[in-house]
């Protein structure tokens, strides 16, 4: 795996929009946010653009926009302005030569999914899921900025996310390996395609949006009978307010267990990354992790 360089201050940011149309109101907020932060962003040609349906352009454009983030020496990391739908799309004809030969700080999450277990699979890259310019830093308390600084601003040693960011114990015990994962709907969906996740000896952490107990139930059969958690080590869940309200919270649990009942690892859940309220925890993909539920929840990743 490579993992890309650091952003230092001043770092330069394509600001892309591989999948649906972004409001430029947004993302001029966003984009302000991060300027506060030290960073200097660059809003790509397409970013803003309106193509076909809801996309942010066609399927070209996107393209275009996304091997010239790469492409440009000048910029040291590219982030999304939102998800939506539209990623999926732009896998065939990604050039995974030139992403390798050119390897970036890559930020995003929801439909990114997609790009995410591309860029591991054909790329060999470390990724970032963690918050999108018109989806998190449009907002004041959008992004975890603790984590941004401590995953995609630091160059060495362990950092670790807990019962602060979150983290509860549904099934206790220990796991290690890589860690991958990201949108459950988007990661489902991508079983049985060429681009579809490989996940062994690692921990997988998945998360959505409103998604019901009975589609997180049928989901999770899903990856079972497709053989996707035969080498998964351990489990962590994201934050589920997103996903049904605070009185059905318990039987979303209790069809969690349900559905992996016959997984031998432990099994964590509430982690606030991706489709939160606030607060949106940048985590890396791709990393070597521990995950520590036999007493105060700890996940801790490791660089090398």
């Amino acid at each position: 795996m490579i993992r890309p360089k650091a952003l230092k201050p001043g770092a330069r940011l394509a600001i892309v929009s591989p999948a649906s149309a972004a409001k430029a109101e947004l993302v001029e907020a966003g984009m302000e946010r991060l300027r506060a932060m030290g960073y200097e962003p660059v809003l790509f040609p397409h970013a803003l653009s309106r193509g076909p349906l809801y996309y942010a352009g066609t399927v070209a454009e996107r393209v275009d926009d996304l091997h010239a983030a790469f492409a440009d020496t000048s910029i040291d990391g590219i982030v999304c302005t939102r998800g939506g739908w539209g990623s999926a799309e732009l896998l065939p004809y990604l050039d995974a030569a030139l992403i390798k030969a050119n390897p970036k700080v890559f930020v995003g999450y929801s439909d990114h999914t997609s790009l995410h277990i591309w860029m591991r699979k054909f790329a060999g890259l470390v990724t970032f899921h963690g918050p999108m310019v018109a989806a998190d830093f449009s907002r004041g308390d959008g992004a975890d900025v603790a984590s941004w600084a401590a995953v995609v601003g630091a160059s060495g040693g362990a950092w670790s996310v807990g019962a602060a960011e979150g983290l509860r114990v549904l099934k206790p015990g220990v796991a290690e390996g890589v860690f991958d994962g990201g949108c459950l709907s988007i990661f489902v969906e991508a079983v049985g395609t060429p681009y579809a996740p490989e996940v062994s000896e690692g921990i997988l952490f998945l998360e959505d949006i409103g998604t019901k107990p009975y589609q997180w139930d049928r989901q999770l059969l899903h990856l079972r009978y497709a053989g996707q958690l035969d080498g998964v080590k351990g489990i962590v869940l994201g934050d589920m307010t997103q996903c049904v309200p605070a009185e059905d919270q318990e039987l979303l649990e209790r069809a969690i267990l349900h559905a992996l009942r016959d997984f031998a690892g432990p099994v964590g859940i509430g982690l606030r990354s991706g489709h939160v309220g606030a607060g949106n925890v940048t985590l890396t993909l791709g990393a070597q992790a521990r995950l520590d539920l036999g007493g105060e929840p700890r996940l801790e990743f490791f660089r090398g």
